[in-house]
């Protein structure tokens, strides 16, 4: 459900960055704290991309004063996890955000596929 103050257009926000997008991606499916975000773009990314802390933490606090993710509740026991990482999950304006820059990455590999710019099905 959209929030009030949620944009309609989200043409503003577009396009990402790669690390942006690379973060939201990480936390699709489920909430993370800082190091977890940095090994799945790892994984996903099947070790090209490797975020830094510093390029990380920047980026977080930057998509928090957006609205594109907030600070979690969420808690693993205590045993298993330090008390002072802060777990990040996408609020609903982040969803969609992030739906949106999909759409529009699909859409160019679409047209370069078609253009035989790489390999694939066009249609």
């Amino acid at each position: 459900m959209r929030r009030k103050s949620e944009p309609e257009d989200l043409s503003q926000f577009l396009p990402l960055t790669p690390t942006v997008f690379d973060i939201l991606l990480a936390l699709w499916e489920c909430e993370r704290h800082g190091y977890g975000i940095m090994r799945e773009v790892r994984r996903e990314s099947e070790g090209r991309v490797i975020l830094r802390p510093g390029t990380l933490y920047r980026a977080l606090s930057r998509l928090e004063d957006m609205g594109f993710l907030e600070e979690s509740e969420m808690r693993p026991d205590p045993e298993l996890d330090d008390e002072r990482r802060r777990y990040y999950r996408l609020t609903g304006l982040g969803k969609r955000v992030l739906k949106a820059e999909a759409q529009r990455l699909a859409h160019q590999v679409h047209a370069a596929r078609a253009k035989k710019l790489i390999q694939g099905r066009a249609g």
